[in-house]
């Protein structure tokens, strides 16, 4: 099969697969968007948003559709690394043997991910740099594909443990799920309120992600995009030679080149989905604001203002 007719499925199976998702959540389009973004790319993805707005459930959701096997761990002070990793036991013929942990699968929510001691955070990193761990000095490779999807809630910050930002830069989208509308609330009440069961189809399998993922990957990018895509994060800088006297006044530290490379993928993901065969600057933009949201560092002034992440990032475009 040609590329070009790949892209042309592929825009068929995101619509599909999107109405699928919809008969369990309502609305939250450009966040369930983002999220398959990050899946047709291979990135992982940072869900903030305050408790009971389906986080949990839509990933359960996106999990199913895409035929993946979803584990979820839900984070407290006082889990330990080998809760998450797994840990090796003597077995009845005093023999070690490994026994996985849940972050073993292909789709693992890290449900409140700030909740747990920066030890058992950093568990997660070689899983979702490497995809593989390590356990008593053996690697143990992690099935493709693999995405950790983790939530934070943004409200309680008293005996949390913010992610360094070493650790929020492997997150390729920062995604921020916002309250329903009205209309929208209505429909989830009366349709979560009822005894009817949803049957949700599988339209994917492990395979044709990984497949989906190489065919996004093979999508040209014109030099200009390219360009524009670097020149963007290059703004964000402010010790850059060049700095606007925004920049410089509002932020304290600037994006890195993982920011240039998830903005570009991300635009081929985006361009695809779109029936488009390469990105455009457009595309950039499109995906920019979930990229560069947790990668840039806002200072006292910009909190004293009330100026956000994303005013700064609007006004870089």
């Amino acid at each position: 099969m040609s590329d070009v007719v790949a892209v042309e499925n592929l825009v068929k199976k995101h619509q599909d697969l999107k109405k699928e998702i919809a008969k369990v959540i309502v609305g939250q389009d450009e966040v369930i968007e983002q999220i398959l973004l990050s899946i047709y790319t291979g990135g992982h993805s940072l869900l903030i948003g305050v408790p009971g707005l389906a986080k949990t459930l839509m990933i359960n959701t996106i999990a199913q559709t895409l035929g993946l096997d979803f584990k979820r761990i839900q984070f407290t002070p006082d889990l330990m690394p080998s809760d998450i990793l797994g840990s090796e036991v003597l077995d009845q013929n005093r023999n070690f043997k490994f026994i996985k942990g849940p972050v073993f699968g292909n789709i693992i929510l890290a449900d409140e991910i700030n909740r747990t001691p920066p030890k058992t955070q950093a568990a997660l990193l070689e899983a979702m740099q490497e995809r593989a761990v390590t356990i008593a000095g053996k690697q143990y490779k992690l099935n493709r594909p693999y995405f950790v999807l983790a939530t934070q809630n943004p409200i309680e910050q008293e005996g949390t443990y913010p992610l360094p930002e070493a650790q929020l830069d492997r997150f390729m989208f920062a995604i921020e799920l916002k309250y329903p509308s009205i209309e929208e609330e209505i429909q989830v009440v009366k349709s979560t309120t009822t005894d009817d069961q949803v049957q949700i189809n599988t339209l994917f399998n492990a395979d044709e992600i990984i497949e989906v993922q190489h065919l996004v990957r093979r999508i040209p990018v014109p030099d200009n995009v390219v360009d524009y895509a670097v020149r963007l994060v290059n703004r964000t800088r402010p010790d850059q030679e060049g700095a606007s006297d925004y920049v410089k006044s509002y932020i304290d530290w600037g994006a890195g080149p993982r920011a240039s490379q998830n903005l570009v993928l991300a635009a081929k993901a985006h361009a695809a989905i779109n029936g488009k065969f390469s990105p455009d600057i457009e595309d950039v933009k499109a995906v920019s604001l979930g990229i560069l949201r947790h990668r840039i560092l806002k200072n006292y002034k910009a909190e004293a203002e009330g100026i956000n992440e994303e005013k700064i990032i609007t006004e870089l475009l």
